[in-house]
């Protein structure tokens, strides 16, 4: 067996090491009849032959789902139904950073959605509002970048705000979901934006 270099011992001692009393603790609540220390030296095994530990962006969860993964064979080849609830990975932290495919093509539904309401902004007023709230721009910022007033820059600030809260409605509901007094409103208010 090749042992790890001596990168690689640093990595696992800094990435990997902190988090070994968590998991320890965990396996410990979950895998009664399998033994932790062999489920460990697996994981540590498992983790120094990875051909490139760098890329890893959440070493604990990694270390985490390895455990679990040598956890979850060595019970089914001893024939021992594995007593992991699926909601304790939460408690681990192992919840995935990424988003699900659903989630994905939801929220780029949505940024399309909203990218098409904000074109019925006039465009100074469009401007203003993605250099405030896009860009992060201060209203001084945005005032002299687009070389109108701040107190223009607020008068564009609160009527995208207000046209935004028009058109989606407290609480999330969309367009669609407005009242039919509240529509109108809408439309008066796109209106009266766009002049």
């Amino acid at each position: 067996m090749k042992l790890p270099s001596n990168d690689r011992a640093r990595w696992l001692a800094q990435h990997i090491v902190p988090h070994e009393r968590a998991i320890r603790s965990w396996l410990a609540r979950r895998t009664h009849d399998l033994d932790i220390d062999d489920i460990v030296q697996e994981m540590y095994a498992r983790l120094a032959s990875v051909e490139n530990a760098e890329n890893i962006r959440n070493p604990r969860q990694y270390a985490a789902q390895t455990a679990i993964s040598i956890a979850l064979n060595l019970a089914r080849h001893a024939r021992v139904v594995p007593m992991i609830p699926i909601g304790d990975f939460e408690e681990l932290g192992l919840a995935s950073l990424e988003p699900s495919p659903e989630r994905a093509v939801n929220s780029q539904d949505e940024l399309k959605e909203l990218e098409n309401t904000l074109r019925e902004l006039p465009p100074l007023c469009r401007t203003a509002f993605l250099l405030r709230r896009v860009d992060g721009l201060s209203q001084k910022e945005v005032a002299e970048k687009l070389g109108i007033s701040v107190k223009t820059v607020e008068k564009y600030m609160a009527r995208s705000v207000r046209f935004l809260i028009q058109a989606y409605g407290r609480g999330g509901a969309d367009g669609a979901q407005v009242s039919k007094s509240g529509a109108g409103a809408v439309e008066d208010d796109r209106t009266q934006l766009r002049r």
